[in-house]
C-alpha cells in the first residue's frame, strides 16, 4: 500500500493542502495523512508551540503512515516543505514534493505589488471580495512574535538537511508568491543533491494549492508521484537567476 503525508505551512492548516489531498484520494487508493501542526488550524493558538513540536507532529504522522504502507511520499507546503525535506532526509521516503517551500522567505517586491492591488481595489470598493486580502486579515493579530521566532528556528534547523535528501524531488513555485521569492527555487535545486524537477506557475501566489493553477498542479503532482523512478517529465525548466543569500 502507498501512503502520503502532507505537511502544511506556518500559521496555516490542513486546508492549505486539501484540494491536492482530496484529488489524490479521488484518483488513488492511497492512505493520505494531513496532520495539523500544534497551534495551527482554523483557530491559531501559537503562544506556546515550538518548532520542535511542529517537527515532532510531522514525524509522528510519517511513522503512523509508514506502519501501514510499504511506500511513502511526502508533500510539504511553505514551512511544511522544509519540514518535509527534513523527513525525507531522515526516513525512507520514496518521493518528495515541495510546494512554495520557504528556503528563502518574504518577497518584498511581490508584497509591494499586493499592497498596491489592495489600495486600488479599496478605491474601487472591491477589497472585501479579495480572497488574498481576507486571508491576510484573518491572521492579523493572531501571530505572536515568539511564533515568528520559532518559524525562523525551524528554517535554520531544517535547511542543512536539504543536502541529505536522496529521493526524487518535485519543486513547484508560484511566480507571484508574496511570501517566498520564486528565485528561492534556485537554492533548493542547488542544495538538494537528488534528482529534481522544477515547475513555475505564472498565475500562482503563495497559496499555490488554492489558486487558479490548482487543477494543473494536482495533475502534475500526481503524475510525478506515479511516474516510474528514474524517468523525467517531457519538459524542461529554465533555472532562475540567482540572487544573494
Amino acid at each position: 500500500m502507498i501512503g502520503c503525508v502532507c505537511v502544511h505551512g506556518f500559521t496555516g492548516g490542513p486546508y492549505e493542502l486539501m484540494p491536492l489531498a482530496n484529488y489524490l484520494k479521488e484518483v488513488t487508493d492511497w492512505h493520505i495523512e494531513v496532520p495539523c501542526l500544534p497551534g495551527h488550524g482554523e483557530s491559531l493558538q501559537l503562544e506556546t508551540a515550538t518548532y520542535k513540536d511542529w517537527i515532532k507532529a510531522a514525524e509522528e504522522a510519517l511513522e503512523k503512515v509508514s506502519e501501514k504502507c510499504d511506500q511513502v511520499y511526502v508533500i510539504g507546503f511553505s514551512m511544511g516543505g522544509m519540514i518535509a525535506s527534513y523527513l525525507a532526509s531522515k526516513y525512507n521516503v520514496a518521493k518528495l514534493v515541495l510546494l512554495s517551500a520557504s528556503r528563502k522567505y518574504i518577497s518584498y517586491r511581490q508584497m509591494a505589488m499586493d499592497i498596491g492591488m489592495f489600495v486600488k481595489e479599496g478605491f474601487n470598493g472591491r477589497l472585501k471580495q479579495n480572497k488574498l486580502f481576507q486571508h491576510y486579515m484573518n491572521k492579523k493579530g493572531s501571530i505572536p512574535i515568539k511564533a515568528t521566532v520559532e518559524f525562523i528556528k525551524c528554517m535554520r534547523f531544517t535547511k542543512p538537511y536539504l543536502q541529505e535528501v536522496t529521493c526524487p524531488v518535485l519543486i513547484a513555485q508560484g511566480i507571484q508568491d508574496g511570501m517566498v521569492p520564486y528565485k528561492s527555487v534556485y537554492y533548493l535545486d542547488k542544495e538538494i543533491p537528488a534528482d529534481t524537477e522544477v515547475i513555475y506557475y505564472h498565475d500562482s501566489k503563495h497559496l499555490i494549492c488554492l489558486g487558479d493553477d490548482k487543477d494543473v498542479l494536482n495533475e502534475t503532482v500526481y503524475s510525478f508521484l506515479v511516474r516510474e523512478k528514474g524517468k523525467k517529465a517531457a519538459f524542461t525548466i529554465e533555472q532562475p537567476v540567482a540572487e544573494s543569500q
